[in-house]
């Protein structure tokens, strides 16, 4: 049976992502908050991720090509807790479970939302990405409360951080690569969302606007949808753990020079260590044939 797994679909870039796979002939569970949606999950609390898992399998008869984790809260002070629970175990959480769907499938392909705030927020509390990290999403929430007006726009980060490193290092697993699904982050820098949008017309659309982006323009649901059915192709069958940032030349223009980074001498341990176990790990292939 098959099909495509995208969640957010209700509205902004998973929206557009999903209309794109229906136009192109796929099938397409759509999965959101918002009545209408094929699946209709809560994903910021437990039980909602766990019927959404459930209708997902159901309804992909035990085989996914592909996903694209869109669903996303974005800093709104307030409701960091809903930010962390989505951002991060709504994506990690249903990948983790419908990994055997992805994995009966021929190179399936999976795009998780990530963001450009991972290299552009500073003060981002190394603590709190690793509570995330470890999906102690209550914890994590608390200790970013109490970094008041900064809250909002921590929560985002650190989850954007959180739910990128996961991807990084699941991605290149057996589990994972060695399983034949091609799983990669895209990085959005500011796009005109219905969230953007509503940023853009409150009292603090100034500072909104004041955001650097070097394109003197922001992005669309379309230009992303257009970046997503690409890692979604088979142009992406080498693809395994990349981050495609999509942001207006924001990150190029904080950090010019962090980006491509050699290799330190402390990751030289690491590599060996890597290269002697890779044919336990069925990481060597024999290229004699191409």
């Amino acid at each position: 049976m098959g099909g495509f797994l995208v969640t957010g679909s209700a509205s902004g870039m998973g929206e557009q992502v999903a209309n794109r796979l229906r136009a192109d002939g796929h099938e397409v569970i759509g999965v959101d908050v918002a009545d209408g949606a094929d699946v209709v999950a809560d994903l910021a609390t437990r039980e909602g991720r766990s019927a959404a898992i459930l209708a997902i399998r159901e309804r992909s008869g035990g085989v996914l090509d592909g996903a694209v984790m869109a669903a996303g809260v974005g800093a709104i002070r307030g409701r960091e807790r809903l930010t962390v629970e989505v951002n991060v175990l709504g994506a990690t959480a249903l990948l983790e479970a419908l990994r055997p769907q992805l994995a009966a499938a021929d190179k399936a392909k999976v795009v998780v939302f990530g963001s450009n705030s991972t290299t552009s927020t500073p003060f981002v509390p190394r603590r709190v990405v690793s509570l995330l990290e470890r999906g102690e999403t209550e914890r994590a929430a608390r200790w970013i409360g109490r970094l008041g007006a900064l809250s909002a726009p921590v929560a985002y980060a650190a989850s954007k951080l959180a739910v990128s490193r996961w991807v990084r290092r699941a991605a290149v697993t057996r589990e994972w690569a060695g399983a034949g699904i091609r799983m990669n982050l895209i990085a959005p820098g500011p796009v005109l969302t219905p969230l953007l949008r509503a940023q853009l017309a409150s009292g603090s659309g100034r500072h909104v606007r004041s955001y650097p982006v070097p394109a003197l323009e922001y992005g669309t649901p379309e230009r992303l949808a257009d970046w997503v059915m690409t890692m979604l192709s088979p142009a992406a069958d080498f693809m395994v753990g990349s981050v495609v940032t999509v942001d207006g030349g924001t990150e190029a223009l904080l950090r010019p020079t962090a980006w491509p980074a050699r290799l330190p001498v402390r990751g030289v341990p690491r590599m060996l260590r890597l290269l002697r176990e890779a044919p336990r790990r069925g990481q060597v292939a024999d290229y004699s044939d191409i």
